[in-house]
């Protein structure tokens, strides 16, 4: 049964469950199982619920009184460490002294759970969703390699198939570089559009609630479930909230689909930059129109991000800055939090000025497109610690080669969404991004359904030390 069960998307297992061929106890206790001999090589949980199975033997005593909580009832899904919970501890992925966190539910949390959901376990996170790469968790397609960041538990869980579906926060990638690089679906949606109450701040701006999923039909529900205004957190706009999934199968002839030349294209490794060519190609052959363009302003667009990025982080911890908590964090995370300091307000505002430009620039785009098709890293995962990357012959960082091609939809608020669209060399997956207008997350949903159903790469599966031998 078990080995059955891990086949099962997050979809497939709720019909299940809702017919009763299988009980949320029998999956808790299997995905449990998973866990423990799976998540030791794994790393992608700092926290494992207590309350799971107890939780899983309430909703299985539920329906069979006939009671379904929602589309979730009985569903384990994981919460990165940077979303509060009632039943779990939340650190935000650090051991710095001076933060302390309520045990209290996240407005997402409270709907997944409100939906049914089984909360797994915590997962982890790059302290204060501050970077790409996830420490001390492994990219399950090779445990040498990180499996990006900052909701890098979230993609090495579902990649692993720990979970069925994942909460994770994106500021400027961090939802997306994870479902590349991990080989999942995570989708960053509209600015606005699912509530960030009860979610560690980073950058109040920038700042983006979503989930990670097994399937592109996966991370329609899990919209459904999270999406719709909050008044604890005034960003969530009053937009009405569609059936995410009721035009997945609508097709796309027609549709047109932007690629942005001068920016998200010339500079991925050459298997990125093929795979995702490929899939853009496949799209033409499902009855899309291809429409190339620019927009020169991207080349301003990184130190745009950092500049906003940097002085927000700054802002929130400035009580550990002055109490010196900072010296407990990381090097990485302490560097980071230490230099946004030294923004100025002149450039803090220049800065703003630039993504306004930019907002206007993409609305432009997309009186003309439909949506807009990019890869969703330009590499794919790297060795653990390595400290630079070449992508078309120029060595940077790690941090910087990833987040090129995800900020600008962090800067402009738009909806954006990454799933697998095949394999390098080496086994390692790697992303496509697709990008649309502001709170038509549907719109990108069904492309990357139509794309998805043409290649199922998503069923793909590493093989894990401790893992049960797969009998197909």
């Amino acid at each position: 049964m078990a080995d059955d069960l891990f086949a099962d998307d997050l979809t497939g297992l709720a019909a299940r469950l809702a017919a009763g061929e299988v009980s949320p106890l029998d999956v808790t206790e299997a995905v449990l199982a998973r866990i423990e001999a799976v998540d030791p090589h794994v790393g992608a949980f700092v926290h494992v619920n207590a309350d799971a199975r107890e939780t899983a033997r309430r909703l299985t005593d539920e329906l069979a009184r006939g009671v379904c909580r929602g589309p979730l009832h009985g569903v384990p899904i994981a919460v990165k460490d940077n979303y509060l919970s009632a039943d779990m501890p939340t650190t935000a992925g650090s051991r710095a002294p001076g933060y302390a966190f309520p045990l209290e539910d996240s407005t997402a949390v409270a709907r997944l759970r409100a939906a049914g959901a089984v909360l797994i376990g915590k997962t982890r996170t790059h302290e204060f969703a501050w970077g790409t790469e996830t420490p001390p968790t492994r990219n399950p397609w090779d445990l040498s390699r990180i499996p990006g960041g900052s909701s890098g538990g979230s993609g090495a869980a579902l990649a692993a198939r720990l979970a069925f579906g994942a909460l994770g926060s994106d500021t400027g990638g961090s939802i997306r570089i994870p479902a590349s690089l991990c080989g999942v679906v995570g989708l960053k949606p509209t600015f606005g559009r699912v509530s960030r109450a009860g979610v560690v701040p980073h950058s109040w701006s920038l700042d983006h609630a979503g989930p990670l999923a097994l399937s592109v039909r996966d991370a329609a529900l899990m919209l459904q479930v999270l999406a719709g205004p909050d008044p604890r957190d005034p960003a969530t706009a009053a937009a009405p909230v569609p059936d995410f999934g009721a035009d997945l199968d609508a097709g796309i002839a027609g549709l047109r689909v932007g690629v942005c030349r001068n920016h998200f294209f010339g500079r991925n490794e050459a298997d990125v930059e093929r795979l995702v060519e490929a899939a853009i190609a496949d799209l033409a052959a499902l009855g899309a129109q291809i429409v190339d363009f620019e927009i020169p302003n991207l080349k301003y667009g990184l130190g745009a991000i950092y500049a906003i990025e940097l002085a927000s982080s700054s802002a929130w911890h400035d009580r550990a800055l002055q109490d010196g908590a900072t010296a407990a964090m990381a090097d990485d995370v302490r560097t980071l939090v230490e230099i946004g300091r030294l923004v100025s307000a002149s450039d803090y505002l220049k800065a703003e000025q630039l993504r306004v430009q930019l907002i206007r620039d993409f609305e432009a785009v997309l009186q003309k497109v439909d949506v807009i098709a990019t890869p969703g890293s330009s590499v794919t995962a790297w060795k653990r610690g390595q400290p630079g990357v070449v992508t078309g012959g120029i060595e940077e960082s790690p941090l910087a080669a990833s987040w090129r091609l995800t900020y600008p939809f962090n800067l402009t608020g738009m909806p954006a969404l990454s799933l697998p669209c095949g394999f390098d060399a080496r086994g390692l997956p790697a992303g496509l991004q697709l990008a649309g207008r502001p709170f038509d997350e549907a719109t990108i949903l069904r492309v990357a359904h139509a794309y998805e159903g043409v290649h199922r790469w998503n069923d793909a599966r590493p093989t894990l030390p401790g893992e049960p031998r797969r009998t197909s």
